[in-house]
């Protein structure tokens, strides 16, 4: 493996998560925040994070923890062999952040968009050399989950392409290339279904925990649905239902009123101890 660093942009819950798992796995990593709290606060996270992992079986046992350098200043990327943004789910951040970085990083690094759910090609308008840029869409905890959706969009170079195939495995990860669209494949099947879970909750047709309990138990869904936003965090999920809505048209993607309602009480998830359930400190 290379010893050159990854950087990661974005101290928020994906890219805490993405850092954990490319340390775990010995890897150097730059994570670039601008907001000084959560670069503050994202070393005690990872830590957490990485005990969890260790705890589950899902680091290697033998392999040195990668060192984890935080930086507020986006020239971080410079010398990277790759970028990974994991920022908010805003396409026009989103541009702005990979153009300024594109600026930064030598030809032929490869850039990479962790988005639930924007187009790739809409992305790489915004960069000097789209054939740079791929998407992948890992879900949260990522050094839990063994396998990572990678979004080829239609610029996408097959050096890039074989770069983030090279680094997943080395991550122990199983990438599967889907073709670029909003929402892909595991957002454009997921984001609608819990949509429609809280609808059901929403209506009074059963309480949060049963719905969970019947989806578990009937339909083998791991966690239940419910569940499952209030760890990806309900404003991140309602933010992809927006994009989906905007980009397909379908209305079973507009953010049904108890999301809306979750979101402006700032009843986030795991991360902000309430959403669906509620968490104790240690859990978040």
């Amino acid at each position: 493996m290379t010893t050159e660093p990854i950087a990661v942009l974005g101290a928020g819950v994906m890219g805490v998560g993405i850092t954990t798992l490319l340390a775990g796995h010995g890897l150097r990593v730059r994570l670039v925040d601008t907001d000084p709290d959560k670069l503050a606060q994202a070393p005690g996270r990872i830590r957490q994070e990485l005990r969890m992992a260790q705890m589950m079986g899902a680091l290697p046992p033998d392999r040195p923890q990668g060192e984890v350098t935080p930086y507020s200043d986006l020239s971080a990327v410079r010398g990277a062999r790759l970028v990974i943004e994991a920022i908010t789910e805003d396409a026009a951040l989103k541009n702005k952040t990979l153009a300024e970085v594109s600026a930064l990083v030598a030809p032929g690094t490869p850039l990479v968009s962790n988005t639930s759910s924007i187009p790739i090609d809409e992305l790489a308008d915004a960069v000097d050399r789209p054939e740079d840029l791929i998407g992948t869409h890992f879900m949260n905890p990522p050094a839990l989950i063994g396998t990572t959706e990678v979004i080829q969009g239609v610029r996408t170079g097959r050096a890039t392409l074989d770069a983030v195939r090279g680094l997943l495995g080395e991550v122990g990860r199983k990438p599967v290339v889907v073709r670029d669209a909003p929402g892909f494949v595991t957002s454009r099947l997921l984001h609608p279904m819990i949509n429609d879970a809280a609808r059901v909750a929403q209506e009074g047709t059963a309480s949060v925990e049963d719905i969970d309990a019947l989806m578990q138990g009937c339909l083998g869904h791991p966690t239940g649905p419910l569940r499952t936003a209030d760890l990806i965090g309900i404003d991140n999920l309602v933010d992809s239902l927006w994009v989906l809505l905007k980009r397909t048209g379908d209305e079973g993607c507009r953010p049904c009123d108890l999301l809306l309602a979750k979101v402006a009480d700032g009843h986030h998830g795991r991360k902000s101890g309430r959403g669906f359930y509620e968490y104790e400190e240690s859990t978040r």
